[in-house]
């Protein structure tokens, strides 16, 4: 059964579909970032560098767009946050009490979780570059370094963000399924 123009535009302008389409190119960034790594072409480096950025970039949008989603479904005050971080709030709950957004806010507030990681990457993407630290020498002590203990940026791997993606599909899915109306 092949479907009309139509109902493939109307189709286009459902909340559901940007969040599906986040998702695919951040597929695509991380099948480029594989490549990258594989080839041997002299800007390894910034390719790896861009497609993280990608991936990541993306996946914030398809979070994003299950904020939408949800935000649509419960016809929130707010049913267009420009940000992740801004609908993930105890405050904002508290309006508009969901599980989806209950179980989204648990998520970001708890740093182990993927979903804390996911923003805490994306936020360091919006950070100025860092010079390394270095081993700080005590002159009337030689024989002891001193180093600075503070938190250090980490370079997210592409299997952490593959396991973000997978993640963020599967409560896609979970979340979509107690959404639809019977």
């Amino acid at each position: 059964m092949t479907r009309s123009a139509v109902e493939i535009a109307e189709m286009a302008k459902e909340i559901y579909t940007r969040t599906n389409q986040k998702i695919f190119f951040a597929g695509i960034a991380l099948d480029n970032w594989r490549k990258a790594e594989a080839s041997s072409a002299f800007n390894v480096q910034a390719l790896v560098q861009a497609e993280r950025e990608a991936a990541l970039f993306h996946l914030y949008g398809g979070l994003l767009g299950v904020c939408h989603e949800i935000a649509g479904y419960y016809r929130m005050n707010d049913a267009a946050p420009s940000r992740v971080e801004a609908f993930v709030q105890q405050a904002v709950l508290e309006g508009s009490p969901s599980p989806e957004l209950a179980e989204l806010v648990e998520l970001a507030q708890q740093r182990e979780t993927w979903l804390a990681q996911l923003l805490a990457a994306y936020a360091e993407l919006f950070q100025p570059p860092r010079e390394e630290r270095k081993a700080k020498v005590d002159p009337s002590m030689p024989l002891i370094t001193a180093v600075s203990v503070g938190e250090e940026p980490v370079e997210v791997s592409l299997d952490d963000i593959e396991a973000w993606r997978q993640q963020l599909k599967a409560l896609i899915l979970r979340f979509r399924e107690g959404l639809s109306e019977c």
